[in-house]
């Protein structure tokens, strides 16, 4: 992400209608707008079969799956976010056509540039999100699917997918998915011992 030079904050209205006329994506976060960077064949690719996956385990329910260029907002963080992929099952998200604001899966496609901030920072302003039942980080170097799941407690609870496993679970959607499904075209980077 990249900072726009004004140093003066935005409002929430300010923002919204920014974003609703600009070419380009921006995150808000506490009044502070922040440029997306573009993505690449790898991610884009995974984000959609992903996506795909999800969209068509979804038919003929309530919940609704959104593809990077819908806004998850953050009311206890002041922020709002383009997750790669999420779905919400909220009747009340329907009221608002240009973000949601109470997904209960949100999917991250790492990349180099944002794996920090996913893992770090973002992570912990989504789980503000009292609707959020699993926090997913898909790796675009290796075929890796780490899920976050809210248990009763209210516990975030890891667990790490791998290829040689064949499948991974959302439980929040009650989806099992293959690897190969998932890592379909994709060719990832041949990793090197240094």
């Amino acid at each position: 992400m990249i900072a726009l030079s004004d140093p003066h904050p935005l409002t929430i209205p300010e923002y919204l209608e920014l974003e609703e006329k600009s070419p380009i994506k921006h995150e808000y976060i506490n009044g502070q707008v922040y440029a997306m960077a573009g993505t690449t064949d790898v991610h884009n690719t995974i984000a959609l079969n992903l996506a795909l996956l999800i969209r068509n385990h979804l038919r003929g329910s309530e919940c609704r799956a959104y593809f990077a260029d819908l806004k998850v907002r953050l009311e206890k963080r002041n922020c709002f976010y383009y997750p790669d992929i999420f779905v919400t099952c909220a009747l009340l998200d329907r009221e608002t056509p240009t973000y949601k604001s109470f997904p209960k899966l949100i999917i991250e496609v790492l990349s180099q540039s944002t794996e920090a901030f996913d893992r770090g920072d973002k992570f912990n302003d989504y789980q503000t999100l009292e609707s959020l039942q699993e926090y997913v980080l898909v790796n675009s170097k290796n075929q890796r699917v780490e899920v976050f799941r809210r248990n009763a407690d209210g516990l975030w609870l890891f667990q790490t997918y791998t290829s040689s496993g064949k499948t991974f679970e959302l439980q929040s959607i009650n989806l099992t998915a293959s690897f190969l499904d998932l890592y379909e075209d994709v060719t990832l980077e041949e990793m090197t011992d240094n």
